[in-house]
């Protein structure tokens, strides 16, 4: 087959890796708009079972990537000054430009040609391939392109959030939920090497109003997060890397597919940061893709209808749990009345998946220190 892909992000990278391993002579090519070592953004984040199934799907790619994880097993919530660890949450992080440069490696160590600084103005380049594959993001060239067919709804969120850096290293999946007297202030922290770690602000529009940011420079910005996260950077700047403030966009799409093009990853749709799974997410509709070629061959359109029958519900559900969590978010300031052990407790629910009994099994010195709470025999937020 000859195959075009737009998009030099995990979701299009990995799956020409997977094609070449069901075919040597499969013909690829990828053009992505942006240099080879560019990146924006810092570490990403895999949960247990995102690591462990690429393990199975592609040892070698694995082995590379998994030499340079950064991993934990607890997840810390910090309420009015509280920390609150919640045991039985397994994760790992790895540098952005760490993990599409591995991709990028296997891909022209098995054939794949890798053109970048590429921008497209229209799809003629990919005219004699077989199958297009829309890899581009969340601001797609490919969807808009043919927006009449995939039908795409942009919901844009309310909350601001900006990703910025930090050479102080958390030593696991830190959360921390903060009053100020402009509002509330949250900040996603993780280590993605043994000297960095990703640092996400994120706040309320009103609060984000407030504190008069739109008036602010990249440096005033940057200064005042320091201040209201000093007790957690102890020292350590934040740095930014055309870090801005932004909303989040929920992307979705009517149809996954049109005639031989297809797209993954966050041009099909967005899954909320919060819930650690956008990497994953590409790397699902990768594999997800690449298994509907493996079972019909050169067949597209039954391959692609294959790919969205056995994609979509395991995808949805997913997305189900994003969106009940970005509304969490969004309405943060009724659950920051609660006591730090309630606190934690209402955010570990706030996706609906779970229900008590799960929770226990998942996390039971957590849920142990929790009931000793509601039972008044423990006040200690301590979960060990």
């Amino acid at each position: 087959m000859k195959i075009g892909i737009v998009g030099g992000g995990p979701a299009g990278l990995y799956f020409a890796l997977l094609m070449k391993n069901l075919s040597p002579a499969h013909e690829i090519k990828l053009l992505e708009q942006n240099p080879a070592d560019a990146t924006y953004g810092w570490g990403v984040v895999f949960s247990d079972r995102a690591v462990s199934f690429l393990e199975q799907i592609d040892p070698d790619s694995y082995l590379d990537i998994k030499s340079s994880l950064e991993s934990w097993n607890e997840l810390v919530i910090v309420h009015k000054g509280q920390p609150v660890p919640i045991d039985g949450s397994v994760f790992s992080g790895i540098s952005r430009i760490r993990l599409l440069r591995i991709l990028q490696e296997h891909g022209h160590r098995r054939g794949v040609d890798l053109q970048f600084e590429t921008r497209l103005e229209d799809l003629d380049v990919f005219a004699d391939r077989d199958l297009i594959v829309g890899a581009d993001g969340v601001n797609s060239f490919v969807r808009q392109k043919y927006s009449d067919f995939f039908r795409p709804s942009l919901d844009i969120g309310s909350n601001k959030y900006i990703w910025y850096g930090t050479q102080q290293v958390f030593d696991s999946l830190s959360l921390v939920f903060r009053e100020t007297q402009d509002g509330v202030f949250i900040a996603h922290a993780y280590r993605y090497s043994p000297a960095m770690s990703t640092f996400i602000v994120e706040c309320d529009a009103a609060t984000w109003e407030k504190a008069r940011f739109a008036s602010m420079s990249d440096a005033e910005s940057r200064a005042y997060c320091e201040n209201v996260f000093h007790k957690e950077l102890d020292g350590h700047p934040l740095l930014s890397n055309k870090s801005s403030w932004i909303h989040f966009t929920v992307v979705r799409n009517r149809r996954w597919y049109h005639d031989n093009i297809v797209l993954i990853g966050d041009a099909l749709r967005t899954v909320h940061f919060s819930i650690g799974s956008g990497t994953r997410t590409a790397f699902e509709d990768a594999i997800a893709l690449s298994a509907a070629f493996e079972r019909h061959g050169e067949d597209v359109g039954a391959a692609l209808e294959t790919f969205e029958k056995i994609r979509k519900p395991p995808a949805d559900q997913l997305l189900r749990v994003a969106q009940k969590s970005l509304v969490w978010y969004e309405n943060i300031r009724k659950p920051m009345r609660l006591d730090p052990m309630a606190f934690a407790y209402d955010y570990m629910m706030r996706g609906g998946k779970l229900n008590r009994e799960n929770l226990k099994h998942k996390a039971p010195k957590f849920v142990a220190a929790y009931e000793a709470y509601q039972s008044g025999k423990g006040s200690s937020p301590s979960a060990h």
